[in-house]
């Protein structure tokens, strides 16, 4: 692989034409994350905007108000709390406080009907600007970083382009985006942080600010999930086993463990500002979820079975739903066997199969009302890296279309998702069926354009997919041309 020097990415310019690529698939992803929105009444999304509701009208924690409009709520006392980690509901404040400043309507002016009517209008404009500024624009900058990785990896703008599109349109963490649910956060985070500690690592020199983001990302990442402690010990490992060979050693770790204090700060402060005790976490009353009791928080042991179910099982297994995923395995495969890779590819497998491991072993494993297996989503952003891999080796003849096909298909299905709803059936047979194209084809699609303008479901796909096929199409051929030898110089 041609961009890698002993597991150090090398920096390859091209002509200038590298900015616009970037560019446009930063555009790319985040419109089409903000374009289509979930249902903002599913009670797991709407918890996390009443919490930060309370917080911007009240300047309190407790939800009490909201106890009739959602079934996900801890109690302690005689109040209501969120009984998830905070990071979102933190995440959301400034698009919440934004519209608070901006407009004279309060949660306490309506009738709390969690169907329809004013209240859900009221609740969905606040989710979609704080999907826009959150979900979508952290799955955006996560793309843009993943082609950036690609490409360092491989020495091809091709690779790390199908490295991004895969992920960021070829995978859950699309439709996911479009919620305040951790999960697709969650996968860019932990795509931000690898980036930030190869950037950390490589080269003689010493980069301080990539070292100091890698920490503040990963004590960020607990913040909005829990589970991350445990997959992103695992980069943090990792990184001081390749900052441990350098001199810059003491100011590198220094700096990682600086950032995630500062990262993880949040949750200690809101703890003490929601339950008077920093190290209370509202899983502890968790309200109606007596599987919660079990394990610590509801993990225990793995089990093979549910293993199966949560990646190639049929009714919701993540590789139905993201194809592509296949192909970045295959890629993981090929960096570890390469020498120079094999500790990017080491760690990457870690983090999948910690998360895996953690969901096969979680008592509400299949996320309930979920398309897919939502706690499985943070694994897409990083299994995608090994989609440049994979791209840079396809063989000659008709075989070396056949990535592109994946791709295609898995953005394909992924569109429809995106576009339909990610809060599916759990007695659904086949959930891509049932859950995904047959309420596509039916026209169940919710877009800004049927949302706000008064557009027909349809026209507002149609809309999307007149503007992101050229797109998609402009950044294919760009990226063919600047991988051209007299379109290459090397830094």
């Amino acid at each position: 692989m041609s961009g890698i020097v002993d597991g150090r990415l090398r920096p390859i310019r091209a002509n200038g034409r590298l900015r616009p690529i970037r560019i446009v698939l930063f555009l790319l992803v985040w419109a089409s994350c903000s374009w289509f929105g979930s249902w903002e009444m599913n009670t797991n999304n709407a918890v996390r905007l009443y919490a930060t509701l309370a917080i911007v009208e009240r300047g309190e924690a407790t939800i009490d108000q909201y106890d009739s409009a959602t079934t996900d709520k801890a109690r302690f006392g005689d109040h209501i709390y969120l009984d998830k980690a905070p990071g979102m509901t933190l995440m959301a404040i400034p698009a919440v406080a934004a519209l608070h400043a901006l407009s004279p309507a309060r949660s306490n002016n309506f009738q709390l009907i969690t169907g329809s009517g004013a209240f859900a209008r009221f609740i969905r404009v606040r989710t979609r600007l704080a999907v826009a500024t959150g979900p979508a624009l952290l799955t955006a900058i996560a793309a843009l970083l993943l082609f950036d990785m690609g490409l360092g990896l491989t020495g091809s703008a091709s690779a790390g382009l199908a490295a991004a599109v895969a992920y960021g349109l070829g995978t859950p963490a699309w439709a996911w985006s479009t919620s305040l649910l951790g999960h697709a956060p969650l996968a860019a985070l932990y795509v931000i942080a690898l980036w930030a500690a190869l950037r950390a690592t490589s080269g003689e020199e010493t980069r301080r600010w990539p070292a100091f983001l890698l920490g503040l990302v990963l004590g960020w990442a607990v913040v909005v999930e829990y589970p991350a402690v445990v997959a992103g010990s695992a980069i943090a490992l990792w990184t001081a086993w390749r900052a441990w060979r350098r001199a810059d050693r003491v100011t590198v770790l220094g700096l990682a463990i600086a950032g995630g204090l500062i990262g993880l700060a949040p949750l200690f402060a809101y703890n003490l500002f929601a339950f008077g005790n920093p190290f209370q976490l509202g899983y502890e009353g968790v309200v109606g979820f007596d599987g919660m009791n079990r394990g610590l928080f509801g993990v225990g042991l793995p089990d093979p079975l549910v293993l199966w179910r949560i990646t190639f099982g049929q009714q919701r297994g993540l590789f139905w739903f993201a194809p592509v995923l296949l192909l970045g395995l295959w890629g993981v495969a090929l960096l570890i066997r390469d020498r120079r890779t094999r500790d990017i590819g080491l760690v990457v497998l870690a983090v999948a199969t910690i998360t895996l491991l953690i969901n096969a072993g979680y008592f509400y494993w299949d996320g309930g009302y979920s398309t897919g297996p939502r706690h499985s989503v943070p694994i897409v952003g990083v299994l995608s890296l090994g989609v440049a891999a994979a791209w840079a080796k396809r063989g000659r003849g008709a075989g070396r279309y056949l990535p592109a096909e994946v791709i295609v298909l898995s953005v394909a299905i992924n569109a429809c998702m995106a576009a339909t709803d990610i809060y599916g059936s759990p007695s659904a047979a086949f959930q891509l069926r049932e859950v995904v194209m047959g309420p596509f084809v039916d026209g169940h699609i919710r877009s800004f354009a049927s949302d706000w303008l008064g557009w027909s479901p349809g026209t507002g796909f149609i809309l999307w997919q007149a503007v992101a096929v050229p797109v998609l199409c402009w950044l294919a051929v760009t990226a063919g041309r600047a991988d051209a030898p007299t379109d290459v110089t090397k830094a």
